[in-house]
């Protein structure tokens, strides 16, 4: 039944093994550029048109990637985000107490800094306190992992996915939508996290006292803009809920949120032109590429015709966590994402639904170690720099009873 199944979606097929596999006899295929050449391939063969392909570029998304890039890349630059965990680290004095701080405080990060962000800057946080307390770095590198998944569902900036709902117009307030439907729930998650860790890694909760040198900031100047570009983005996420609240007609969304938190960044660092370098340009390119191809694969009405033949009730909240975990281990959650809001479109959604959607294709991510971007950038900074690495098995024997119990806990939430 080949010839049934338009060209872009045997296209879309083809990317997601290259990207699974990511080996051509012995060239190494990027993430990137597998999606990129995905959509030079529906362009070329005119499945879709530059014209067309335009309008399903968000630039929104894009344009809060860039932002936030440049202001992880100076937390990170000026050492002052490893200072900042350093202070709430050193209260811990035992590997039970580090290890619910390293899950609360990275969660509750992430729900602000891009997840896939907190993994660039967490993974080597975790790293030199796993090396110099001798913890287990599976232990430390999976409690970030975890703990930046589920602590980014809560927010509608803690990752794309969540971006690309946000940015939908789904809801006319997504960061009062998030809060109140998924904080609790995620919260308790957080916590549900910490203790399947417990269980699995019993022996390494011992009692062994640590001790802990502090940690210097390499340029003061730059951390100063760091911080002045924190409270600038914890401000402007408060006047944005305030607008949204007060039913104020102005459109202040998320990317004049990033924009305004880098400004200082930008206008008083003599390294603005080296942050702008080190943007995660091939993100951007795999965002951009990725947009095109699934905006080539809905012209295609493929995707519509399948969910019309299955009968589901796509706005229902058990077949929207269902439907989302599942698929985002077969399509990744961002393109799940994108193909559910498409179909979403001709569905009215209620906050309910809308937080479903978030939980369902983020939650995906702690299912196996592929099903997050943020889970591959933790293990390959841990593999290049540390020699140290968390096998699939490893990963799944986990993930799966942490997922199944964070699915569960949302579920509850969303029906009562």
């Amino acid at each position: 039944m080949l010839h049934f199944i338009p060209f872009s979606v045997i296209v879309i097929i083809i990317v997601f093994i290259l990207i699974a596999v990511r080996q051509i006899g012995k060239f190494r295929v990027k993430i990137w550029q597998a999606v990129l050449a995905g959509a030079i391939a529906v362009i070329i063969t005119g499945q879709i048109s530059i014209p067309a392909a335009l309008p399903y570029i968000n630039l929104t998304v894009i344009i809060y990637l860039i932002a936030i890039f440049i202001l992880g890349g100076a937390l990170t630059e000026s050492n002052y985000i490893h200072y900042i965990f350093y202070k709430i680290f050193k209260h811990a004095k035992s590997v039970n107490k580090l290890i619910f701080l390293v899950i609360f405080s990275m969660g509750f990060s992430s729900m602000f800094l891009l997840n896939d962000t907190l993994a660039v800057i967490g993974a080597p946080v975790v790293m030199f306190f796993a090396i110099r307390e001798k913890i287990n770095p599976k232990l430390m590198l999976m409690s970030l992992a975890f703990a930046i998944t589920i602590g980014s569902v809560a927010s509608p900036i803690g990752n794309p996915q969540n971006l690309l709902i946000a940015s939908s117009k789904l809801t006319s307030n997504p960061f009062l939508t998030f809060f109140s439907y998924l904080l609790i729930p995620t919260v308790i998650n957080l916590f549900i996290a910490y203790i399947i860790l417990r269980i699995f890694f019993k022996k390494e909760f011992n009692k062994k006292k640590l001790l802990h040198d502090k940690i210097a900031i390499k340029d003061k100047k730059l951390a100063k803009l760091c911080k002045f570009s924190l409270i600038l983005f914890t401000l402007s996420i408060i006047i944005e809920i305030g607008i949204s609240v007060l039913k104020i007609n102005i459109d202040f969304n998320l990317a004049f949120i990033a924009i305004i938190a880098v400004i200082p960044i930008l206008l008083f660092s003599d390294k603005r032109v080296s942050l702008l370098k080190n943007i995660d340009w091939s993100t951007i390119v795999f965002f951009i590429s990725l947009f095109v191809l699934i905006g080539s694969v809905w012209q295609s009405g493929f995707f519509q015709g399948l969910i019309t033949n299955m009968n589901l009730k796509i706005n229902s909240i058990p077949v929207i966590l269902i439907v989302n975990l599942i698929g985002s281990q077969i399509i990744s959650n961002v393109p799940m994402v994108m193909l559910y809001l498409k179909l979403l479109v001709y569905s009215p959604m209620s906050g309910p639904a809308i937080a479903a959607l978030a939980a369902g294709s983020t939650i995906a991510g702690n299912f196996l170690i592929f099903g997050a971007a943020s889970n591959i950038i933790i293990l390959q900074i841990a593999e290049k720099k540390y020699k140290e690495t968390i096998s699939f098995i490893d990963f799944a024997k986990i993930g799966i009873v942490v997922t199944f119990f964070n699915i569960l806990i949302y579920w509850i939430f969303l029906i009562i």
